[in-house]
């Protein structure tokens, strides 16, 4: 579905990605975690179109995203963190966009904007920023677009419409559908996305399955903070204890994953944790 292949982008002189290689398959939910500044909403960017790669190849849906092919465009959708409606009515959105979306569904839409509790009688000026991004994803998953970008869709959401979205992403998966979701709210993704992509100084150090993590990966919590040794890679302490990650005995070993604490441990020790996963990242 996407690759990339020794991309390279810099704003300037200085590379934000060095080479980096990057490979998504359909059908899946995949997370994009990344610190501050790492990149994320540079690289959601490249793909859809928006930015253009200095080198390196990148093929998304079988097509240059540099190119901007219109048979491409109506196969994506991109949610950004930070947007701005017209002050027009729902109807009118509706008669000048989804027509740039072939499969759009006036029924799944609407059926997405009842489960969001949204008054279509509003025009989308009167909505608050959270049911602003409600309608614009009601309006994304009824595009029935094959690949569906969201940067950041929980921020501005209250905790019931957290759970509505997780709901609602994990319901509208299909075979031939697939999701990106660049997030900081780790804990708002967790039981949703998977595979995890973490990009980190330039490249990607992480691109795997939750449950391949696990298999090369043990997580356990204790009371007292593990001695070092004893194949510990990472302790974080955390309300209650102490988060320790460490090697698995055996690949049929597998043990629950904190998101949070997996990323802090796979970024403090990018060349350790994160190389246990490079053959994944190929």
């Amino acid at each position: 579905m996407i690759t990339l292949d020794n991309l390279t982008f810099r704003y300037g002189k200085k590379p934000l990605f060095d080479k980096l290689r990057l490979n998504l398959e359909e059908g899946n939910i995949y997370g994009l975690l990344g610190m501050n500044g790492a990149g994320k909403t540079t690289l959601l960017k490249v793909i859809s179109g928006q930015l253009y790669r200095r080198e390196g190849d990148a093929d998304v849906l079988g097509f240059d995203p540099g190119r901007r092919h219109p048979d491409m465009l109506r196969e994506i959708f991109y949610l950004p963190e930070e947007f701005a409606l017209p002050r027009i009515t729902v109807e009118l959105y509706l008669k000048l966009y989804s027509p740039f979306y072939p499969r759009f569904s006036r029924e799944e839409f609407e059926g997405y904007c009842a489960t969001f509790q949204l008054d279509l009688t509003q025009k989308l000026s009167e909505y608050s920023f959270g049911q602003k991004k409600k309608f614009l994803l009601a309006f994304g998953l009824a595009s029935q677009t094959r690949l569906l970008i969201l940067d950041e869709p929980t921020n501005g959401l209250d905790i019931p419409s957290k759970s509505q979205f997780r709901k609602t992403v994990a319901s509208a998966m299909t075979p031939e559908r697939s999701f990106l979701i660049s997030t900081h709210q780790v804990r708002d993704m967790e039981n949703l996305i998977d595979p995890l992509v973490i990009l980190h100084q330039g490249k990607v150090i992480l691109n795997s399955s939750l449950e391949g993590v696990s298999r090369k990966i043990r997580m356990e919590k204790t009371l007292a903070e593990p001695a070092p040794g004893s194949g510990i890679l990472y302790t974080e302490k955390v309300p209650g204890g102490y988060y320790a990650i460490g090697k698995t005995s055996s690949p049929e070993e597998e043990s629950a994953l904190d998101l949070e604490v997996l990323f802090n441990g796979v970024v403090s020790d990018p060349a350790g944790i994160g190389g246990l996963f490079k053959e994944d990242r190929a």
